[in-house]
């Protein structure tokens, strides 16, 4: 197999029968959709390997699997300070390959891989960015933001600890009144 396997257009298939190993080093400024949740200046790479297999199944055909493995640092803006901070991400993800969408479907439910379509021009740069995207946090913080604790007032903790009444109760007064 050809160490020049691109990546962006990668046959699945033979790829995993070759057991091969592609990696490397893309810009972070190149993940369009990435780069969009971002603030500030991109620099920096994203770090990527992806290693194919071919795993053996009693009684039927061999199941071609993709393992994706990448890392970077991301400029996102810390959801209390409202500065940037630099983020960690890291994907290490197993894919199982099946032969159309019904059965990716069917299986991507109960298995705790992914399964995915089977395609000879199949875009792991495009899946790399998808995993880092689902990896980005929720309200990204600095560690030091995180740690600050703002303590509630008397009044908020009184607030917080009445009782609410409880709505269904009032309809079973109104049930009982009725009969």
């Amino acid at each position: 197999m050809k160490n020049d396997m691109n990546p962006s257009h990668l046959d699945v298939a033979a790829f995993a029968k070759a057991q091969v190993r592609l990696e490397g080093d893309t810009p972070l400024a190149q993940f369009a959709r990435l780069a969009e949740d971002c603030a500030g200046e991109l620099t920096g790479n994203v770090t990527w390997a992806a290693q194919g297999a071919m795993e053996p199944q009693s009684g039927g055909q061999d199941e071609v699997w993709l393992h994706v493995e990448a890392h970077t640092h991301v400029p996102l803006t810390c959801q209390r300070c409202l500065s940037p901070v630099s983020v960690a991400l890291e994907i290490a993800q197993d894919f199982r390959f099946v032969a159309d969408e019904e059965t990716a479907i069917a299986e991507d439910e109960e298995s705790e891989e992914d399964v995915l379509v089977m395609t000879d021009a199949f875009d792991l740069m495009e899946l790399i960015e998808d995993e880092l995207l689902m990896s980005l946090p929720l309200v990204p913080m600095h560690q030091a933001c995180l740690s600050e604790q703002t303590p509630i007032s008397k009044e908020e903790e009184a607030i917080l600890s009445q009782e609410k009444p409880n709505p269904f109760a009032v309809l079973a007064a109104l049930k009982t009144r009725k009969s």
